[in-house]
């Protein structure tokens, strides 16, 4: 019999964080849950222990990280966030951060969102950080970590993005023409994503593991 465990997600009032909290707090694997935000969600649950941080001084939080697997769903975009320091901070430092200090707190699995075409040494910057980001949380000393990097997200957001919701509707009508190599670039519902995150911690692996958008449609289908 699998031991239960405590679980840790940060970002879950967002698009697949919000999908990924109801999963984890439905789940048996999981006997509490650590929300992690900048401000407490309206839920209550038994299982669900609420934490709120400044994520500028993330390290003075560090006795309320502690969980066998960290949930990461942090993320924003250049124009909400004002400016490219900004956004590097949110999607980069925040991320590694919490990688350091929960690794060191002893957890086993770190499992993030990224985005399709993450790569340090990429071009656009966008791409550049989540690349920044991979590489940096892969090294911590985890059992494992889970890297998820899904295209355009579907999904019903709070705040409005017009680009990507533009996007959504032009490209959702299309995604069943996209098959063999455009497969990759289908939209996948942020459902999904986190159906996979929980999936792939089920699996209790070891090392690094990528998943690109096609494959983390698939594994949602598999849980």
């Amino acid at each position: 019999m699998q031991k239960v465990r405590d679980a840790l997600i940060v970002g879950a009032s967002g698009l697949v964080g919000s999908h990924l909290l109801t999963l984890l707090l439905k789940s048996e694997r999981y006997s509490q849950v650590i929300s992690v935000g900048r401000r407490e969600l309206p839920l209550i649950h038994p299982k669900l222990e609420q934490k709120v941080v400044d994520f500028d001084n993330l390290k003075q939080y560090a006795a309320d990280l502690v969980a066998d697997d960290v949930y990461c769903c942090l993320g924003t975009t250049i124009k909400k966030a004002g400016s490219k320091e900004t956004f590097y901070k949110v999607d980069h430092t925040y991320v590694v951060q919490l990688a350091e200090i929960t690794a060191e707190k002893g957890a086993s699995q770190f499992l993030v969102v990224s985005a399709m075409g993450a790569d340090a040494k990429s071009l656009f910057f966008y791409n550049q950080v989540k690349g920044e980001m991979e590489r940096d949380v892969q090294a911590q000393p985890f059992t494992a970590v889970h890297i998820f990097r899904p295209s355009l997200l579907l999904g019903e957001r709070e705040e409005h993005r017009t680009g990507e919701e533009i996007a959504a509707k032009v490209m959702k009508p299309l995604s069943g023409l996209m098959i063999g190599p455009l497969e990759k670039y289908k939209p996948v519902e942020a459902e999904a994503v986190a159906q996979a995150m929980l999936f792939a911690a089920r699996q209790n692996q070891q090392g690094v593991h990528v998943y690109p958008s096609d494959e983390i449609g698939d594994m949602g289908k598999e849980h």
